[in-house]
């Protein structure tokens, strides 16, 4: 039977995989390749990628029927820092395509036998504590310009926000502080669950291979980010339905970027 392990990988080593650097070429070539696997796989999406969408559709639902009207935007804007988490059958498909095995959508299923499975919880776990922390920061901005009362309707909420001199600092302070929430989430986890996928390190290897990635190229691995969060924006425009589509190319991308960022110590 296999030893449990989480932070570290079976050795009960940290890892520290070597970084390559990588330029701008590189991140556009990752979202093609990313493209590409999307190309070659659409029919599985049908059953892996409708679970965006129709999240999406349940927690602003969720919101506006519970008179939380102020955590709309937030819970929109935070859904996105689960993405990674909930891409790993994406990383392997793109993973089992690139050594020419077969990629259906089962295999993307069977991540929940991989060795690594309980570093991958780990980080997930992590990302969805960020994310808790996010609309709890996100509630408190609002409840210390507005006060604790919920908005009446959605038409009294718009019209505070876009009208009151307390909506624009509203605006600027929870986009800035969103922005903080995101770049934890980016550095930390860029690379993290793909590299798990590929090797069983651990999750304290993983995230720290994803912030040593961030820090040795920042300019692309911010260029990344703009593309993921303009990508996101575009997909949640109509219904979240986007995100259908949205969601695999991203993912399957963020193998590819993963493969420029990290050298193969095995070849």
């Amino acid at each position: 039977m296999a030893t449990f392990h989480v932070m570290a990988g079976p050795d009960e080593m940290v890892a520290r995989p070597a970084i390559r650097r990588i330029g701008f070429s590189d991140v556009f070539d990752a979202l093609s390749r990313g493209f590409d696997d999307f190309r070659a796989r659409p029919s599985h999406y049908a059953f892996l990628c409708l679970i965006y969408p129709i999240c999406g559709v349940v927690l602003v639902t969720w919101s506006s029927g519970a008179n939380m009207l102020p955590l709309i935007f937030p819970l929109m804007a935070g859904f996105a820092l689960l993405g990674p988490f909930l891409a790993v059958g994406l990383y392997e498909i793109s993973r089992r395509r690139e050594l020419g095995l077969d990629a259906s959508w089962r295999h993307a299923l069977a991540v929940r036998h991989s060795p690594a499975l309980p570093a991958i919880l780990a980080v997930g776990a992590m990302l969805t504590v960020l994310f808790v922390a996010w609309l709890l920061v996100a509630q408190d901005l609002y409840v210390s310009l507005f006060g604790p009362e919920p908005p009446q309707s959605l038409a009294l909420f718009l019209a505070s926000i876009f009208a009151r001199e307390e909506g624009t600092l509203l605006m600027l302070a929870g986009n800035a502080i969103g922005f903080c929430f995101a770049l934890v989430a980016l550095s930390t986890t860029v690379i993290a669950f793909p590299l798990l996928i590929d090797r069983d390190v651990g999750a304290v290897s993983a995230v720290a291979t994803s912030l040593r990635a961030t820090l040795l190229n920042p300019a692309p691995v911010a260029l990344w980010g703009l593309i993921v969060a303009a990508l996101l924006v575009v997909g949640t425009i109509p219904l979240f339905v986007g995100l259908a589509v949205v969601m695999p190319i991203l993912g399957h991308a963020t193998w590819h970027l993963y493969r420029k960022l990290v050298a193969d110590e095995r070849a």
